[in-house]
């Protein structure tokens, strides 16, 4: 059943702090009513996100009939903005269920469980988990090809890359699925494991966990969380790595960024070392290399995007694309190939039009 959903955005209403609004709205703009901002109302969510057309609201009186609040922001450590409590509060007096994919988990917050009750409504959060597993390295199929997102950095397009290209496989006729690690991909997917809540020692375990649930189908395109040379996500980064353990992988950058997000005066390596260091991680645990590039343009003209593209091939030998800008076709080749190369049967199937397996449905229940 289709959700009809307020996206929480309230002082992050711009493409980086509320990428996951903005990653519904573009996605799931269908679903979307309204983006719910006191600070920018009036507006329209393609001004502030480059994405829908869903109008800015200040109170809750302006999405009558809607029945989901998302949570559609990422704040510095994913914990919950102070003003926002109110604002849900309200929105489950109104029986609006609750999405957070926050590392405050608002399932543990004894005000809103009782109130959520009281409205028989529900409260799920996304990065709430159970992984107890460490990696076994059995049952690990050798005809599903393992292609996963990388990048130089956090936040700069390791989920819709990995998405776009999944949703392209699809449609040409091959069995792909885009496998989710984090709270937006795990929104928009309806499935996946948040990997950045997991505790430590199951990281890898859990990653693992992924690959052995979906590797009945043909191509799995996973993706990817954080970078290896990032100070605060480096560990995610590598346990997810060793964890899924890649045939290839898609390195992923910013045209621009020059420091690490989040950390300003930390300076991002040069790509050419970001993926020697990832190869050289990756095949401690099994050959992989980088056989794609991504780049993310939204920055730069069209002009600029083109010429850093070429610039790009010509450096590296290696497919590049903006998947949004160019579209992902360069990069689904590139897999193509890779995969005949190892002697995959990637034959197509059916035509799949639809960019998810199965529709979304969350076990959307209240946790104490």
């Amino acid at each position: 059943m289709q959700r009809k959903i307020v996206l929480l955005t309230e002082g992050f209403s711009n493409p980086h702090q509320g990428k996951t609004a903005r990653n519904l709205l573009y996605y799931k703009p269908e679903e979307v009513m309204a983006v719910f901002d006191r600070e920018t109302a009036g507006k329209r969510s393609d001004e502030l996100f480059g994405a829908g057309d869903a109008p800015v609201i200040s109170t809750f009186d302006e999405a009558i009939g809607a029945d989901t609040l998302i949570i559609g922001v990422a704040p510095p450590g994913g914990l919950l903005p102070f003003a926002y409590k109110k604002i849900i509060e309200e929105a489950i007096k109104r029986r609006m269920n609750v999405v957070s994919g926050l590392h405050t988990f608002l399932s543990e917050d004894e005000d809103l469980v009782r109130l959520a009750r009281q409205n028989n409504v529900t409260i799920f959060d996304v990065r709430k988990n159970s992984e107890n597993q460490v990696v076994n390295r059995k049952g690990i199929k050798e005809d599903c090809l393992r292609i996963q997102t990388v990048g130089n950095d956090s936040s700069l397009g390791k989920m819709v890359t990995s998405f776009e290209i999944a949703v392209e496989l699809k449609r040409a006729g091959y069995d792909a699925k885009f496998v989710a690690t984090g709270q937006t991909g795990i929104m928009i997917e309806g499935d996946g494991c948040p990997i950045d809540s997991v505790v430590g020692d199951y990281i890898n375990g859990a990653a693992e966990k992924l690959v052995l649930k979906n590797q009945h189908h043909k191509i799995l395109l996973i993706e990817g969380q954080g970078s290896l040379v990032h100070p605060r996500y480096s560990s995610v980064t590598l346990g997810l790595l060793h964890g899924c353990m890649p045939h290839g992988m898609i390195m992923c950058y910013e045209v621009g960024r020059k420091y690490v997000n989040g950390l300003e005066g930390v300076k991002i390596p040069p790509l050419k070392e970001v993926i020697e260091v990832f190869e050289t991680m990756a095949n401690i645990m099994f050959p992989s290399k980088v056989i794609g590039i991504a780049i993310n343009s939204r920055k730069v003209s069209k002009e600029e995007a083109d010429k850093e593209r070429n610039r790009v091939k010509e450096e590296f030998g290696l497919p590049a694309c903006d998947v949004i800008r160019h579209g992902p076709d360069e990069l689904v080749n590139a897999i193509l190939d890779y995969g005949v190369k190892l002697k995959f049967n990637l034959q197509k199937e059916m035509t799949r039009l639809s960019t998810n397996d199965t529709p979304i449905e969350y076990n959307l229940t209240l946790k104490n």
